[in-house]
């Protein structure tokens, strides 16, 4: 009989449980960790990367102020997924409104336009997830590093939105006009 035996995971920094080998990690990434950015309206905090999912997929808490949210856009190369913790959030998918409430979970496949809103009063919390992984790099490349997560997001800037402009045609995001 033939069977595998691995290695036990050693740990690394910040927290981090890896393997010897780069493709088979497991990671810890404590509450209130990992890089953090300002976008329009909302504070995304990067919990798994491509780099640290070997391509696979990339993780991130979102906090939505009311008002907050994205313009009407397309993935070109990834699926994106939502799993709403607090708040409601207004979902516009291929022409449908829907409204996704603590617990609800949406997922969008590529090529489809959409955009999502908080209208309520209070912030919006949300795990999102994109596979596969690749558009964090456009994140981190058009988004406001945070260095205060506590602070009020910023409104978005025309440099901001010159950014995201040049920046989507390289991570297959295409930004369509307002609704």
């Amino acid at each position: 009989m033939n069977t595998q035996v691995s290695e036990a995971p050693t740990i690394a920094q910040g927290g981090s449980f890896m393997r010897d080998s780069k493709q088979s990690r497991v990671k810890h990434v404590p509450a209130g960790s990992g890089a953090a950015y300002w976008g329009p309206g909302e504070l995304m905090t990067f919990v798994a990367t491509g780099e640290e999912t070997g391509g696979a997929f990339f993780l991130a808490e979102i906090c939505v102020t009311p008002g907050g949210g994205t313009p009407p856009h397309i993935h070109h190369r990834e699926d994106e997924s939502f799993q709403l913790l607090e708040g409601q959030l207004t979902v516009n998918v291929g022409g449908h409104t829907m409204t996704a409430s603590p617990g609800d979970f949406v997922y969008l496949p590529r090529g489809i336009a959409h955009s999502f809103k908080n209208n309520g009063e209070e912030k919006v919390r949300a795990l999102v997830l994109t596979t596969p992984a690749g558009l964090e790099g456009f994140f981190a490349e058009v988004f406001e590093l945070a260095t205060d997560r506590t602070a009020v997001p910023p409104a978005p800037s025309r440099e901001l939105i010159a950014r995201a402009m040049a920046a989507g045609p390289k991570y297959g995001l295409e930004l369509l006009p307002p609704e």
